[in-house]
């Protein structure tokens, strides 16, 4: 049975090797000796045994000079490894697997430079495993198959193998397909890390059989503790003796943007560049970074006058009906370093305050921005939110209904909690429909139109209110056209379908006048930073 498991096996790699070539993909052309190739693994083995694995984590990049920073400064054990707590902080499940030597199949998914590869190394230390490790950009069918057979060849002398797949997205599915067998067998135990959504772009059948860790970046605190560490390890920084204020930092922070190897890679280059100081120590400086960074820093201070400034002359001229000065203002914050998705979020507020009902269509065309950012990717989603950006520029503007919801809004934090009708209370039991609730209601769809004429839907001391009163731009005219046409429907109702006379709604205004003439200022629904 075990042979004809195994022999099933081979078929679907040789299958998948032959649709490739048939694609026209090109694949290594030096042929695979398992002997040779098991016996160089031997001796892999038992030193990965004996050791617990420790080769695994890259030790021997800690002392080698040519080695890059990010490499040198790799954790050893989960203890040295910052970022991911909500994962592997104390008494977290995976945390507490780890350390009990337990291993499962998973995969990672999160930004660039969060931990994901250096995570696979450390869980194939703690549980004394081999790590073969597969990059899906630069394999083909000959790595996967060639990585299986050492693993078979591990498992036969009773050693574990973890197979880490990089950039596992970009294997195909019938790539992908062709883990499943291995898997399921305990040849291997999978870790796959991602960058893209894994709902879709990892084959279903592998994701039900793995766990998925998001990964999160790196938070600013975080980010700071792994300048700290370099800065005083010898596997780091701890040498050139560096110093920086305090300014310097969180433009590295920053720039970084909660990738740990960009900040290493950065700090690296300033290493070099830093300036001698009389007292012995290397100072780096603001000017340094913005040299590094290739950008103009001070617009890198996003708590700053400079930054808020950018997104303030954006929202005006998106308001003020400029594509020109939208986009020009939208490639200053990007190349400013800020957050396209920040931009997307102040068009989906400019939507609904600037342009409102004069253009339904505005609010969904800057949702369909922020997907196609999230789904496609950061070039293309930038262009999708440049073209929201000019969508709403040239769209008509209209901020009555942003007015309108702050008057209700006004209305109900500073008037009393008027009771709501009885007419228009449910009455799902007896009691209920004793005490008179939802008599009286009228059902729209009993009337013309679907349009009840002369019934009132606020509380008898609000009848008369206005909130919302459309403008005659855009899609609002045919609000407005409604809105009249409604209003004579209520003016041309009999006195026996009328809720209420209009002398009633004239004397409750006046009363509410009385009650509350700040709720009737100019002032009221006004934005106080469009001034």
């Amino acid at each position: 049975m075990a042979a004809k498991d195994s022999a099933h096996e081979l078929g679907l790699l040789l299958d998948l090797e032959a649709s490739e070539q048939q694609a026209g993909r090109s694949l290594p052309e030096e042929s695979f000796d398992p002997e040779s190739a098991t016996e160089g693994m031997a001796s892999a083995g038992n030193m990965a045994s004996a050791e617990s694995a420790a080769n695994l984590v890259d030790a021997e990049a800690a002392d080698d000079p040519f080695a890059p920073l990010a490499a040198r400064m790799r954790p050893r054990n989960l203890d040295e490894y910052i970022g991911q707590s909500h994962l592997l902080g104390p008494n977290k499940p995976l945390r507490q697997a780890l350390e009990r030597g337990r291993c499962y199949s998973m995969i990672f998914w999160g930004p660039p430079g969060v931990g994901k590869t250096t995570l696979a190394l450390l869980i194939a230390r703690s549980t004394n495993s081999y790590l073969e490790q597969i990059s899906a950009v630069a394999s083909g069918i000959k790595d996967i198959r060639a990585a299986i057979e050492r693993a078979q060849a591990r498992k036969r002398r009773g050693m574990r193998t973890i197979l880490f797949v990089d950039e596992v997205h970009r294997f195909n599915k019938a790539q992908q397909d062709a883990f499943l067998p291995y898997i399921e067998n305990g040849t291997v135990t999978f870790i796959g890390a991602t960058t893209e959504n894994p709902s879709f772009q990892v084959n279903s059948a592998l994701l039900s059989r793995a766990r998925v860790y998001v990964l999160k970046k790196l938070s600013d605190e975080e980010l700071s503790q792994l300048i700290d560490v370099t800065l005083s390890s010898e596997r780091g920084l701890a040498s050139f003796n560096l110093t920086f204020d305090d300014k310097v930092r969180q433009a590295l922070i920053a720039l970084s943007d909660g990738d740990a190897r960009h900040l290493l890679s950065t700090l690296e280059m300033l290493s070099d560049d830093a300036a001698p100081l009389p007292n012995g120590q290397r100072v780096i400086t603001y000017a340094m970074v913005g040299a590094v960074a290739g950008r103009r820093l001070i617009k890198y201070d996003k708590g700053g006058d400079a930054y808020y400034d950018l997104i303030s002359a954006f929202h005006k001229s998106v308001r003020g009906s400029s594509p020109e000065g939208a986009l020009y203002w939208y490639a200053r914050i990007l190349e400013a370093g800020g957050d396209p998705l920040y931009v997307a979020r102040r068009l989906l507020a400019i939507a609904t305050e600037d342009i409102g009902l004069a253009d339904p269509q505005a609010m969904q065309v800057g949702l369909n921005a922020w997907d196609i950012f999230t789904r496609v990717g950061e070039a293309e989603g930038e262009r999708a939110i440049a073209e929201a950006a000019v969508y709403m520029a040239l769209a008509p503007k209209s901020n009555h209904l942003y007015t309108a919801f702050a008057q209700a809004r006004e209305d109900a934090r500073k008037l009393p909690s008027f009771e709501v009708p009885l007419y228009l209370r449910n009455a799902p039991t007896k009691l209920m429909s004793d005490l008179g609730y939802h008599q009286g209601y009228r059902y729209a769809h009993d009337y013309p139109n679907a349009y009840a004429a002369g019934e009132c839907f606020l509380p008898e001391e609000l009848h008369g209110r206005r909130y919302y009163e459309p403008s005659e731009r855009g899609f609002e005219q045919r609000l407005r056209q409604m809105e009249q046409y409604l209003q004579q429907c209520d003016a041309l109702a009999p006195p026996s379908e009328q809720r209420y006379s209009p002398e009633h709604a004239r004397a409750k205004m006046a009363e509410l006048k009385r009650y509350a003439p700040d709720l009737f200022s100019d002032d009221v629904g006004r934005n106080p930073s469009h001034n």
